[in-house]
């Protein structure tokens, strides 16, 4: 019974913390797709409902009633197991379902579902449950990322909130950690909750290596930015030279550079560029070139993972250098959540870590994060290495 009550508990306060975040939003901010890769607001509000109702009252519960049978194929991201879909980038065009209608759809699933756990739970259901309640946590941070684009591509730059803090300062000292030369062990091994891309320990042998406990800030990268670094092609690698010139990129996302003085776009709107704030919304591109830049370079994923007990982390996804593969046991889950992780490990690069807009109990220091090295509307930061 206990168990039944968290799972249900920690389902319903997602739930509710989800529709927290859209809470500043008006009417107009929910339907809005400036690019590919952010969704209309309320895309993630169906989807997180779809992922439920799909996944588990459909197919535990014979007296389910789906709200709308349509609304499969408008929410469905990219589980092609479960039937069409329709594009990625027409996830803007859905002026209807309205607003209101896709709040009611999350009502019914909501409830739906917490009377179906009261007397269904199983270890097999559970463990669905909690897999939707973490999806749901990815989208949260979705939520944010991309309410932050469609505001910050507004000309007007509205706020979001007078109130979040974004930009979280790190005052301990700069040094470097050494770490010795060894095998390390590498993966998820507790009986915590984790996904699949994070299972199979296993072993990595390190070289000797220097990894520093803070994180590049503002100041660091405009130093970078002064001395001509989106100008000198030495620093880049020639896919992110070429990306670069094409779409004439001279800082990082979110920086404008007004009467000489540079500011950066937050949730509290236009402010001026807070120098000690760790630098974010950059590229993977960027992250290299600023570390060549240094005579640096950026830690691999395992060297992130064994070096983490000595820094906090959490304020920054953290670019690393390892190429988003299988760990050697990986094994891709059958069916359609097999779909979740494993078909996407390609020309993607790991970040680890979290950032100020990671849901609470969401990340671990096993977590893989992974994104095209272009993109940057995420919370992504930099920490160098060394040998």
């Amino acid at each position: 019974m206990l168990i039944t009550n968290e799972i249900i508990s920690n389902f319903l306060q997602t739930r509710i913390a989800t529709e927290e975040i859209c809470a500043p939003l008006t009417q107009e901010d929910y339907v809005v797709q400036p690019i590919e890769n952010v969704s209309p607001p309320k895309w993630h509000l169906g989807h997180t409902t779809w992922f439920f109702e799909e996944f588990i009252l459909k197919q535990y519960n014979p007296d389910y009633k789906e709200f709308d049978s349509q609304f499969s194929y408008i929410f469905n991201s990219y589980y092609e197991s479960v039937g069409d879909k329709i594009l990625r980038t027409d996830r803007g065009n859905l002026t209807r379902p309205s607003v209101e209608e896709v709040y009611k759809y999350r009502d019914y699933v909501t409830n739906c579902l917490s009377e179906f756990l009261d007397d269904n739970l199983t270890e097999e259901i559970s463990s669905l449950v909690t897999i939707g309640i973490h999806h749901e946590k990815q989208h949260q941070e979705l939520l944010f990322t991309d309410i932050k684009y469609i505001l910050g591509n507004n000309p007007l730059l509205p706020h979001y909130s007078e109130t979040f803090e974004e930009n979280l300062i790190e005052k301990q000292k700069s040094k470097w950690i050494k770490i010795p030369e060894g095998t390390y062990e590498i993966g998820h091994a507790t009986n915590g909750f984790c996904f699949d891309n994070e299972l199979g320990k296993h072993k990595v042998f390190l070289h000797n290596y220097k990894i520093s406990n803070k994180l590049i800030t503002n100041e660091e990268y405009l130093e970078f930015i002064n001395d001509g670094g989106y100008n000198n092609f030495n620093f880049w690698h020639a896919e992110g030279w070429d990306w670069i010139r094409a779409n004439t990129i001279k800082a990082p996302l979110y920086w404008h550079k007004i009467d000489n003085e540079w500011h950066q776009y937050t949730f509290k709107g236009l402010k001026p560029i807070n120098l000690e704030a760790p630098i974010t919304h950059v590229s993977y591109y960027e992250a290299f070139a600023y570390a060549e830049w240094r005579g640096l370079r950026l830690p691999t994923e395992f060297e992130w993972e064994v070096a983490q007990d000595y820094f906090d982390w959490g304020k920054r996804w953290e670019w690393t250098e390892s190429a988003y593969l299988p760990y050697p046991y990986y094994k891709k889950a059958a069916g359609a959540l097999g779909e979740y992780n494993g078909k996407f490990m390609v020309n993607q690069k790991v970040l680890r870590g979290g950032s100020v807009v990671t849901s609470k109990d969401h990340t671990r220091y096993t977590y893989r994060n992974f994104f095209h090295p272009h993109l940057r509307w995420q919370f992504t930061g930099i920490r160098l290495a060394k040998r």
